[in-house]
């Protein structure tokens, strides 16, 4: 399967059982003959699926090398770019050359932003092997890296030349890293993909998920390719993101991961939506049942006034407003400004009916 991304630089992604051991052969109409191709991956992944990278690679002609730097986001810096540039410098790279990341979603932005900003800027090409990398890819080519102070603080807009996805390599991903991605994959059903939705009540997308990988990927380019005036159709990507970027800030006795975060998110933007008589009563219990279906939680340690509190300190927020991306129904969004006090108080209301139900 192949998605045309018609945005900046055109290019695209290709989806395949099995196609990563055909990456050089899908990589070698890009470049000259015998350029340098520099694998970024973590000390996770590589031993998984580096050899077969480099085997396929060099098979097309191209020279190839690695870097492999510890795993975990805590090496997402700018130290570790700087160790790339080095690697890079140190192989005599030039702007024929290009970097092939290989991993998950720290990898893609790391490697992406040590290729954008090296020698004014190299092509560069991403192999997701995290089933949260492979359904939310950098079409508009954001990349980027953390400081101290929070996450992806540091990055440039450098879209890749190719993304290659093989969803076969998410057999080998740990059960928290699977169920995480999946919460993205729920997130693209709520906001535009009712047919998708449905595949995932009825537990049909496990099976499917070069299909479900594909889908998800048409669905961030369709929205990406809407004119932003026009429903604030880029908007739709945040829905759960205002209160599950709060829980994210708020942590807790067990802190959340992203997906898990914006799951709980999307179920609290439901029922403030269904309190408002915008979302269609009962979504928000269609939501949470397909989470838990798939082993994200759905209910928070955190009173909801803190979460709001934490909302409003994030970039969604106008003076005392935050602005909610709420369902009209599954499938459909409409962005809803609200007074943050008023918010606290229509929840609560939420919270009752939801308790007087059960």
């Amino acid at each position: 399967m192949k998605v045309r991304v018609n945005i900046g630089k055109p290019y695209d992604v290709i989806v395949e059982n099995g196609v990563l051991d055909r990456v050089g052969a899908l990589v070698q109409p890009l470049f000259k003959a015998g350029a340098q191709a520099m694998i970024v991956s973590d000390s996770n992944v590589f031993p998984l699926y580096g050899e077969r990278l480099v085997r396929s690679l060099s098979a097309a002609g191209f020279k190839v090398s690695g870097f492999v730097f510890g795993a975990g986001e805590a090496q997402k810096t700018l130290a570790t770019v700087t160790q790339i540039y080095e690697a890079m410098a140190e192989k005599g790279f030039t702007r024929d050359d290009f970097v092939v990341t290989l991993g998950g979603g720290t990898t893609g932005d790391m490697g992406g932003f040590a290729a954008a900003t090296f020698l004014g800027g190299i092509e560069y090409i991403q192999v997701p092997t995290s089933l949260m990398a492979q359904v939310d890819p950098p079409i508009d080519g954001e990349v980027g890296v953390d400081l101290p102070m929070g996450k992806n603080l540091v990055g440039v807009f450098h879209q890749p030349k190719l993304i290659v996805s093989d969803p076969e390599t998410l057999g080998t991903l740990p059960d928290e890293y699977f169920i995480d991605g999946m919460g993205e994959v729920i997130k693209y059903g709520c906001v535009m993909d009712e047919e998708l939705f449905g595949q995932l009540e009825r537990g049909e997308v496990i099976d499917r998920m070069e299909e479900t990988v594909c889908r998800c990927i048409e669905c961030k380019h369709a929205l990406y390719e809407t004119d932003a005036a026009v429903e604030n159709a880029h908007a739709a990507l945040h829905f759960g993101h205002t209160f599950g970027t709060a829980l994210e800030k708020l942590g807790g006795t067990a802190p959340l991961s992203h997906g898990l975060s914006i799951g709980i998110g999307m179920v609290m933007a439901a029922e403030v939506g269904e309190s408002f008589g915008i979302t269609e009563i009962g979504t928000a219990a269609k939501i949470r049942a397909v989470l838990e279906s798939y082993g994200l939680p759905t209910e928070t340690e955190h009173d909801f006034s803190k979460v709001a509190e934490a909302a409003a300190q994030n970039k969604q927020t106008s003076g005392k407003q935050l602005q909610l991306v709420l369902l009209k129904q599954i499938g459909s969004t409409v962005l809803h400004p609200i007074d943050r006090s008023y918010l606290v108080l229509r929840y609560k209301i939420a919270a009752e009916q939801h308790r007087r139900k059960q």
